[in-house]
């Protein structure tokens, strides 16, 4: 019999909780329900998850701080944020942190059980078989293992980082389309999606520094492209 797949979900507030529960379990997943940071904390320590659907605004904890604490133990582990709040600025400290998707309340059940099935979908399926190790300037990028390494120092990459520099060595030093980026990471090219892409970019630039030959433009209005004389595929 096929496992389950397993959610954590983390409401405090209770009716919320129950209805969201009880909705995922009649869809075939197993979803353990957290009333606050804390208490999702301890349980996802506990417990072995394939996706955390937290709540922003919880007692003892709050869904960002805990989002942090999730993420050092496990860097890839998709998270969705569940909130109340609607200013950019907050969507946007939910995507810093590394969240895969962002649902302001109210929102269907319908629509979050399709965000998770996305997201599932391409952390599952997404394998760049065709290069598993590029050169990249002094760089060497094992997609498989999602590690970036120079003069013996490894970075481990989060999925996203990992899938987006994959996409930009697939186009080495030519224009990675941003539209068929975010639709290939992200699945949606929506406003939100796309401020998330920019602040992965940031990161990946921040990751690659140390050989100052490399460098990811910006190329107005169509994308990015990686700047790498040695990129090796």
């Amino acid at each position: 019999m096929e496992e389950k797949t397993r959610i954590l979900l983390c409401e405090d507030e209770e009716n919320i909780g129950m209805l969201l529960r009880e909705y995922l379990q009649a869809k075939g997943y197993y979803a353990e329900l957290c009333p606050d940071g804390d208490a999702g904390y301890k349980a996802f320590l506990k417990g072995k998850f394939d996706i955390c659907v937290l709540d922003v605004m919880m007692p003892i904890k709050d869904g960002f701080t805990l989002a942090q604490e999730i993420r050092a133990v496990d860097a890839d582990i998709p998270i969705i944020f569940l909130t109340q709040k609607t200013m950019n600025e907050d969507i946007l400290e939910g995507f810093k942190i590394g969240a895969d998707d962002y649902i302001t309340k109210s929102f269907s059940m319908e629509v979050l059980v399709a965000r998770i099935e996305t997201i599932l979908r391409r952390v599952r399926g997404k394998k760049y078989k065709e290069n598993a190790m590029y050169k990249i300037g002094r760089f060497q990028f094992d997609t498989q293992k999602q590690v970036l390494t120079i003069d013996g120092e490894q970075t481990k990459l989060t999925t996203k980082e990992s899938e987006l520099l994959g996409l930009l060595c697939a186009h080495r030093n030519e224009i990675l389309q941003r539209d068929y980026a975010l639709k290939t990471v992200w699945s949606d090219d929506n406003y939100f999606n796309a401020r998330s892409m920019d602040v992965y970019i940031t990161k990946l630039r921040k990751h690659l520094r140390p050989d100052s030959n490399i460098e990811i433009i910006n190329i107005h209005g169509r994308g990015y492209k990686l700047i790498a004389p040695d990129v090796e595929g």
